[in-house]
């Protein structure tokens, strides 16, 4: 097999530290570049054009859902695997729905890791060996299919009012003015049939755009 280029994405870098330990104890693998947030992912990947992405599921500002989702659209060759604490559906499916080829527990051991790199790279879908292997089966074959009512803009601008951003500070961060960021969390709040912030972060968290615990 061909020297594996690899780009890490996780707001840890203790974690990015273990996994980077991991991998280089491998001949034939080797991490070109790391990013601490899913902006800085896709901009990293555009840059140096990897063969795999292991990235976090859940990061703060663009969750590793939606940063997967535009690594894929630019770049469908490069082979996306999710990492998270998370073993629930709506977080699974995002990952895959979003383009990724695998899905890993971080709780996992080092060899699982290896494995599932070494599995996409042959085209083939990886799922943690933790999680109910019937849930990969189902996606394989296209009978779980996510709930798409919002658009990815509004999926980003959710996010970040979910995780406390001030309509200022998230126009700052998607360089939107401050009433067109209002006018997708009104759209939001229509399409969803939810008007509280409380009930927008709840929703947020079910969908698997932002965790409690990121």
């Amino acid at each position: 097999m061909k020297n594996i280029k690899i780009i890490l994405v996780d707001d840890h870098k203790l974690l990015r530290d273990g996994l980077r330990n991991i991998i280089e104890q491998r001949s034939n693998m080797q991490i070109i570049g790391e990013a601490s947030d899913g902006r800085e992912g896709i901009k990293i990947c555009s840059k140096l054009l990897p063969d795999v992405v292991v990235i976090d599921v859940a990061m703060p500002g663009l969750n590793g859902i939606e940063a997967a989702k535009q690594i894929h659209k630019a770049f469908p060759d490069i082979k996306i695997i999710g990492l998270s604490m998370h073993s629930t559906k709506q977080f699974i499916q995002g990952m895959f729905k979003a383009g990724a080829y695998g899905y890993l527990l971080k709780d996992g051991d080092s060899d699982e890791l290896i494995t599932a790199i070494t599995t996409v790279m042959e085209n083939k879908k990886y799922l943690s060996k933790d999680i109910n292997q019937e849930f990969l089966t189902l996606l394989k074959s296209g009978k779980v299919i996510e709930k798409a009512k919002l658009s990815s803009r509004e999926k980003e601008v959710l996010q970040l009012i979910a995780e406390g951003k001030s309509s200022k500070e998230t126009g700052d961060i998607l360089f939107l003015s401050p009433k067109t960021v209002d006018v997708h969390r009104n759209n939001i709040m229509k399409k969803i049939d939810l008007h509280t912030i409380p009930e927008l972060t709840k929703y947020a968290i079910q969908e698997g755009l932002t965790s409690l615990d990121i």
